[in-house]
This record gives C-alpha cells, sequence and structure tokens, in this order.
C-alpha cells in the first residue's frame, strides 16, 4: 500500500481490494482454526483401548489427566469419591472399558 499524505483522502480502488483480500483471508483463517478445533480431539484423543482421558476444570482455568495401561487401572479402581471429579474418571473408564468402583449412594438416613 502506497503512503498516503493526508489521512482524510478516501482510499483508492486498489487500496480498497487489498483490504478486502486481507479481511476474507483474515476470516477464512480464523474458520479454518475453528474446523481443526472441533475435528480434531486433541494430542490425547478419546477414551478407549485401555487409556482414560478426562477434561478437569480448575481454580487456574482446567487441563487434560491422561493415563494408559496400570496407570489408567489405577486411576479408576480409585475413582469412588462422590463428586464431579470422580464421575467424570468414572465415565471415561467405563467409556475405556476399564472396571471402576460402584458410584456412591447416597446416605442412609438414620445410619
Amino acid at each position: 500500500m502506497a503512503y498516503r499524505a493526508r489521512p482524510d483522502e478516501p482510499l483508492t480502488p486498489g487500496q480498497r481490494r487489498g483490504l478486502l483480500v486481507a479481511g476474507v483471508l483474515a476470516v477464512l483463517a480464523l474458520l479454518g482454526v475453528a474446523v481443526v478445533a472441533v475435528v480434531a480431539p486433541g494430542a490425547y484423543g478419546h477414551s478407549g483401548a485401555g487409556c482414560v482421558t478426562v477434561d478437569v476444570a480448575s481454580s487456574t482455568g482446567g487441563g487434560v489427566l491422561h493415563a494408559c495401561g496400570a496407570q489408567a487401572r489405577t486411576w479408576c479402581a480409585g475413582a469412588s469419591a462422590p463428586g464431579p471429579m470422580d464421575a467424570a474418571v468414572r465415565a471415561q473408564c467405563a467409556r475405556a472399558g476399564l472396571a471402576t468402583p460402584a458410584a456412591p449412594s447416597a446416605a442412609s438416613p438414620g445410619g
């Protein structure tokens, strides 16, 4: 683009065309990133074949926990506490075909 001496001068047809092309390319790039983000499962993929992947929320944003083999079996066997974290682990362990303890039930009144 050529330097314009006065900023209040209208854009030339070539400058307008250049801005339009840049805008279209920017939108296409953003759409491409969005499609990849939706379609690609990430570095670990989904739970299955003896591997467990759990997305967790935390006070600093969140993260992905991943385990395979003996580590995954140990993790799944210990997911017995009530609460969203262990519930998410149990669900992903079941998806991976790994044994989990029964979900904790509500305590019966009168003990």
